[in-house]
């Protein structure tokens, strides 16, 4: 194994099978970004959501997908020509991936792809335990999807942050209160009919805990563009926190439990989720 992938992989301290994977998905995010950044991918976009919060920032929950926005509108952007450049990153560690765009059915602004492994063959090739791996079918795939938005919101800004493995690069990110206002509008707009997201409110608990201040000129922004906040007042932070504790007293919060579980490695982290809890901790955010 590259001496590179081996303290990557190290810093996981993995027991069982699944951590085995979650760990592998997550030095595959790292080396495509490393790939993104070589093809200058972050001179057009900037990387935000839950693996960016993760990876750049310390989430302590693991996350799936790499969520990209163009830093100005562009309707005509793929993310085809940065198919061979992911690929040839990723061989030169040793992975062997394939890259699909995804088929849009309908007229949308994300664009989307997928990076797909064989999930034995590389945990093989980072020598997770044998035993481990003997009930793992041969054909299961690791995919990790790629998603642009190419008709962003205005009002955000973003920085780079630096990651040194598996070689020093730089990640153009959302800003922390940016970020913190695409996951509140996520809470709170996102359509999943009966079902919760309980990462969604994982992460709030973490930005509360470690960054609480939110834009809202950004989070507005969001809001106007999917036709959830139609009024010609601006939102204030009265009128957020409003709409915040009407979604806490809607929250189904075993389901919420349930959904997040499989992220979290410490799940006591989870014990003391209540409506009274989340009506508690909101009071500490802030509004930029």
């Amino acid at each position: 194994m590259i001496d590179a992938i081996q303290q990557m992989l190290e810093r996981y301290h993995c027991q069982t099978r699944d951590e085995y994977i979650s760990a592998l998905r997550e030095i595959l995010q790292q080396i495509a970004l490393l790939g993104l950044w070589r093809s200058k991918f972050f001179e057009h976009a900037a990387f935000y959501g839950g693996t960016a919060l993760r990876v750049l920032y310390g989430l302590d929950r693991y996350s799936e997908d790499l969520d990209f926005s163009l830093l100005g509108p562009d309707p005509t952007f793929s993310l085809s020509p940065y198919g061979e450049a992911l690929r040839r990153e990723l061989s030169s560690f040793g992975f062997e991936v394939s890259f699909e765009i995804k088929r849009k059915k309908v007229d949308s602004a994300i664009e989307s792809a997928f990076l797909k492994a064989n999930t034995l063959q590389h945990l093989i090739l980072i020598q997770a335990v044998p035993n481990l791996t003997s009930q793992l079918h041969p054909g299961e795939v690791l995919r990790i999807k790629l998603e642009v938005d190419t008709q962003p919101p205005g009002g955000f800004e973003t920085e780079s942050r630096f990651l040194l493995l598996p070689v020093p690069f730089a990640v153009k990110v959302f800003s922390l209160p940016d970020l913190f206002a695409g996951k509140m509008h996520a809470l709170l707009c996102r359509r999943w009919k009966t079902r919760v997201k309980g990462r969604d409110w994982y992460d709030l608990v973490w930005y509360l805990g470690h960054y609480p201040r939110l834009r809202l000129s950004h989070l507005e922004a969001r809001m106007r563009a999917t036709g959830d906040w139609s009024e010609s007042t601006r939102i204030d932070r009265d009128r957020l926190m409003s709409m915040v504790r009407a979604a806490i007293a809607r929250l189904d919060v075993d389901q919420a439990r349930q959904e997040v579980e499989r992220y979290v490695r410490d799940k006591s982290l989870l014990e003391l989720w209540s409506t009274d809890f989340f009506a508690c901790i909101i009071d500490r955010l802030e509004t930029v």
